[in-house]
C-alpha cells in the first residue's frame, strides 16, 4: 500500500521530533572560560577590615597595605578582640591602671594558642591591627598599645580610612571640622 504525500511528509516530522536534541558542551566550555578570563582580569586588590557601624575610622593617606592580623576594635561603647567583647570603654578610660586586664586575659590566651614558630618571631613580637573611632581619646589608645605591647603583640598597626594621595593635611582638617 502507497503512502500519500502527506503522509509521508507527517511521518518525517513525526521521526524528526523523536530524536533527542544534543547539547553543546564545547561552546557553553569556551563561555564559561571567558567568563574566568574576565573575572580574573576585573577583580580588585581591595582588602577590607572588618567593618563595624560603631566606629567611624580617621582619614590617612596611608601607603601600606593591611595585613590579616588579630583586630582590636576599640568603639565608644567597648573594647572587641576578634569579634569578642573584652571590656568597656567608659570603665577603662575611668580606670588608673596603664593595662587592661580583659583585654590581656584575651591576648594571652590567644597567643597560647598560637607559639612562635622561630627566635626572630619571638624577638618582633606578635602581629595585632587596632580599629579605633577616631573620637577616642590618646589614653585609651596609649591604654591598648601598652596592653598589646605587654602581651606579646608588639608589631602594631592602626587601621585608617584611605584618602587619594592629592588630599592634603589641610583638606583632611577641613573634612573633619
Amino acid at each position: 500500500m502507497k503512502q500519500s504525500i502527506h503522509a509521508k511528509r507527517m511521518a518525517r516530522t513525526a521521526k524528526r521530533n523523536k530524536m533527542a536534541s544534543k547539547l553543546n558542551l564545547v561552546s557553553l566550555m569556551d563561555i564559561f572560560t571567558i567568563l574566568v578570563f574576565f573575572l580574573l582580569v576585573n577583580s580588585s586588590d581591595v582588602e577590607v577590615l572588618q567593618s563595624n557601624q560603631e566606629i567611624q575610622l580617621p582619614e590617612s593617606v596611608a601607603e601600606q597595605r593591611p595585613e590579616n592580623n588579630l583586630i582590636v576594635i576599640i568603639s565608644n561603647e567597648s573594647i572587641l578582640v576578634g569579634g569578642r567583647k573584652v571590656a568597656e570603654t567608659g570603665i577603662v578610660k575611668r580606670s588608673k591602671n596603664t593595662e587592661i586586664n580583659g583585654l590581656k586575659e584575651e591576648l594571652k590566651y590567644l597567643a597560647s594558642r598560637k607559639p612562635y614558630l622561630n627566635e626572630e618571631e619571638a624577638k618582633k613580637g606578635r602581629n595585632v591591627t587596632i580599629m579605633g573611632d577616631k573620637d577616642i581619646g590618646y589614653d585609651l589608645l596609649k591604654k591598648v598599645m601598652t596592653t598589646c605591647a605587654k602581651s606579646e603583640y608588639r608589631n602594631i598597626s592602626l587601621a585608617v580610612s584611605q584618602v587619594p594621595n592629592d588630599v592634603t593635611v589641610e583638606n583632611l582638617r577641613a573634612r573633619e571640622g
